[in-house]
This record gives structure tokens, sequence and C-alpha cells, in this order.
């Protein structure tokens, strides 16, 4: 699994939990909010639920082992509510540790269709350590960007539409009894992105010997593409929330919730093949058929490099292909996406000094879209040291550290091409690979598209200008959306 994967993940946590001091929780049961609606008005209906007081803790786990945990809590005071969410993972990736701790804070009017006034997200070790602090303006949301021994950055972004009830959505959607749509902004990239939570049934476990009855709640959001199932009891606690069948978050004490598992994700979550790939799938033009099942019919669509055929029994033979392009367009290139591949953002820094002097460099005069993909890709492949575990989530971070896994040379390399006038965008699937053990399989990897007259991939990681049909592309632009797939998928015959 890629360390983006995992980072987003832990985005999609967030969206739909409730928003903080934990120890209270075992000291106090369940209880609305109190208070009188304040001065200004009536109170938000997410004051109206009931949570544990002093919030709550999750053990995060992965195909049952903890990798992480987040806690979550939502406050009043005054005019003002307070969202928290904090998480922390930590796993071996490859011979590294990941360890990465992330808290946003963020403060609403507390009446209701209460808006977002401010917020700040705190971010420490993989991915490196970063500061963000954000507040709602006239001229929109202005954001201030500290890292150590850097410059700090400003930037003006589009005034949020975020609301308190979207800082706790689901148990407003069970309050409610019906469906609940809102948005919420992002704390990795800060875009806004639409995000609904909808009641969808009750059922009972057997939890310690006692049956319990819980409510079920789905929320959706537009970035990460993965329902969340919410449970919550009848006093409104949450007991487990799950993203795909092998992810999940449990309610724990905070002692509990805090003592994580040893676990190597790279063998944790590959795909083992029945045999190896045939040695023509090195080739280029190249073709390797996968007889595949447990796919979801949303990821089953063809392409210039993938095709898609149903087969018996649920199954499908997916064909990947290995084609280098033939149409090719002179710099700059019209991004036919209308310009989204062509953006700069806070993560993917097109336009950072550093990055606009870097492509201009590797550019030189050259027009040929094409050669000058390959020049760049050539380029991240050579110069980035591989160091699986160091990671960077900015362009210009990578670019100033100098090395980095898939995640990092993907980034840095679309970062460049997009500085260069090539529309371009991150690739999330999988790889054929074997390692020390010799076990055929599937590793979750990164790579980057690019059009340069037509769409066509690189590998800037092991030095591809031409994707090899050992890749199988699953998703874009490092979002959550292939999370239900992992430890799911299964390959039954190579052809």
């Amino acid at each position: 699994m890629t360390r983006s994967t995992l980072s987003l993940l832990a985005v999609a946590i967030f969206v739909g939990c409730t928003c903080t001091d934990a120890d209270a929780k075992e000291k106090a049961p369940p209880s609305a909010a109190s208070a009188k609606p304040s001065k200004a008005g009536a109170l938000s209906d997410a004051f109206k639920v009931q949570r544990p007081e002093g919030g709550e803790y999750f053990g995060l786990y992965l195909m049952d082992k903890k990798v992480g945990y987040f806690f979550t809590q939502l406050t009043r005071t005054g005019d003002t509510a307070t969202s928290v969410n904090e998480m922390h993972f930590k796993a071996n990736v490859g011979t590294q540790i990941s360890d990465r701790y992330m808290k946003e804070t963020k403060v609403y009017e507390a009446t209701p269709g209460g808006k977002l006034l401010s917020m700040t997200v705190e971010s420490k070790g993989d991915g490196g350590d970063q500061l963000l602090k954000a507040k709602v303006t006239a001229k929109g949301l202005e954001v201030e960007r500290s890292r150590p021994g850097q410059p700090t950055e400003q930037r003006v972004l589009p005034a949020p539409k975020e609301t308190v009830e979207d800082a706790d959505q689901a148990r407003v959607a069970l309050l409610r009894k019906k469906r609940v749509e809102g948005t919420v902004t992002d704390s990795i990239d800060l875009e806004q992105y639409k995000v609904a939570s909808w009641p969808t049934g009750e059922s009972t476990r057997i939890v310690a010997g006692v049956p319990v009855k819980l409510r079920q709640v789905t929320t959706l959001s537009d970035k990460e593409k993965v329902p969340a199932e919410d449970f919550f009891d009848e006093q409104g606690r949450m007991f487990e929330q799950r993203y795909g069948p092998t992810m999940r978050a449990v309610a724990e004490s905070k002692d509990v919730a805090m003592k994580l598992d040893k676990v190597e994700v790279f063998g944790l979550t590959r795909v083992v093949l029945p045999k190896p790939l045939p040695d023509s799938a090195q080739a280029v033009p190249a073709k390797v058929t996968l007889v595949v099942k447990e796919l979801p019919e949303k990821f089953q669509t063809n392409g210039y490099r993938q095709k898609y055929k149903a087969a018996a029994d649920g199954q499908v033979e997916v064909t990947l292909l290995a084609v280098a392009p033939k149409e090719r367009a002179t710099r700059p290139v019209a991004d036919p996406n209308g310009g989204e591949n062509l953006k700069s953002t806070i993560i993917v820094e097109a336009d950072h000094p550093d990055i606009k002097a870097k492509a201009a460099e590797l550019s030189g005069s050259e027009k040929d879209a094409y050669t000058v993909a390959k020049k760049i890709s050539r380029w991240v492949n050579e110069s980035l040291r591989k160091d699986y575990g160091q990671s960077k989530d900015r362009a210009a971070d990578v670019l100033k550290a100098m090395k980095g896994d898939c995640t990092e040379h993907s980034l840095l390399t679309v970062a460049l091409l997009r500085a260069a006038g090539i529309p371009a965008k991150r690739v999330d699937g999988v790889v054929y690979l074997k390692q020390e053990d010799g076990v055929p399989a599937l590793y979750w990897h990164e790579w980057v598209e690019a059009y340069v007259g037509e769409w066509t991939q690189l590998d800037p990681t092991f030095g591809e200008d031409v994707v090899k049909a050992t890749h199988w592309a699953l998703g874009e632009e490092a979002r959550a959306e292939i999370t239900p797939l992992i430890g799911a998928l299964k390959v039954l015959d190579v052809k």
C-alpha cells in the first residue's frame, strides 16, 4: 500500500464523525448537548443529538491489525462550536516506519447552518511537519502555512460552504431521519467536497453477551467516494465505523485505542498471484489478462490501457495493455478535462517558484509534449533517492528533500509536468513485483498519467516511459476510493 493511500484513509475517517478531552468519556454517560439557545438565535441540530461527553476514541484496523487510532469531539461554548479530530497512524513500510500524526480543529457558529469561521491543521511525522491556520474573511479562506526552517506562506482560497451540521452529519441525519447534504473543507488539500449522510436501517448485535440495538448511517464524500457505515447505539455512542470489507474503526477506551499492533503493510496488503506474469509483460507493446473476483462494477471502466469482460460466477477478466502514444501535441497543451489537470494546489504546487524553475530547466526549448514528459519523468527517476517511509506531502518539499517512495516520485513529476504546460495527474493501483520471498504478487503503487496529444502513463519510480502491462490502474489523484479493494481483491488466474 502506498503511503498516500493510508493518509487519505485517515481523512476519510474524519468525514462524518463527531468532532475532543477523552478521560471524561469513562466518567460521564452520553447526554444531549446542554444549553439554552445563544443570544444569536436557535441552537443547531448538531447540539440536539446525544453523544458521549469528553469525545470518543477509536482504534483503526486494517485487515484486523490495528494501525492507528483517532479521537473526535464536538463542543459548544456560547455562540461558537469547536470540532476536534485527532489521528495517529503507525506501521512498517518495507524496512522503514511510517508514523503520521494529524490534529484538525475547526470553529463554527453554533446556530442552525452556522458557518465555518476558522480551522487549524497540525501535521507531524510522515509527510512533514506543518501548521495550517485559516480564517474566513471577506476575501475568502485566508490560509497561513508554516513549516520548520521555511518561510511562512500565505494564500487565499474560496470561502467555505461548510456548516456546523457538517461537523457531525451522521448524527444530524439520525435526528432528522432523512438525508443530510453539506460540504467539508479537506484537511490535506483544503479543497471543498460535497458530503451526504442518510439513515440506512437498524440491527442488533450481541456485545459482551448482551443484545445491543444499533442504528446505521451511511456517509459518502465526493473526494474519497468510499461509503462509511456508522453504527450508533441508542445512547448516541458510535459503536463502529466501516470503510469497506477490510477497514474499520472500533470504539475503545483511550488506553486501548492507543495500543497499536506491529504491522508491515507491504506484505499485509499485497495481492498474491497464482503464478508469475509472462516475461512478455515487460515489453512494449504487451498484453496481459488477469481473471479476478471481488471487483465492484464501478472499477470496470474500459480505457486505452485496460479492458474488462464479464466471466462466469461473478468473475471478471481484465486485460492490461502497454502501448506507446501515437498522437503528439505541442506545449502548452490544453487540458481535455477543462483545466483540472493543469491546476496548482497546496499539494501539487505547479506555481511554486522552485517547481517552475526546474520545469523550465528540464523542458528547455523543446515543444513536443511527450518528449518533455519523458525528460521530466526520467529526471525524477534518476535524481530522487528511493526511500520508503520518509514521505513529503507537498511537491516543493519533495524537490527540496530529493527522496521518497512512489508517491513522492509521482507527486513531483505531476507538479513539474503541469508547470511545463502538460496536463497530468497521479494514478493509483497495483504493480507486479517479486520481492525477496519470491512470491509473485501485485503491490499497491502510484504512477503518472499525462496528456501529450492523447493520454499516456509513465512510471517515474521504475523509470518507464510507457507503463508496462504490469500496472493495473484502479483510481486517481491519491484518493481513498480504492481502499475497499485492499485485502478483498483476488486474482484467480493469469493469461
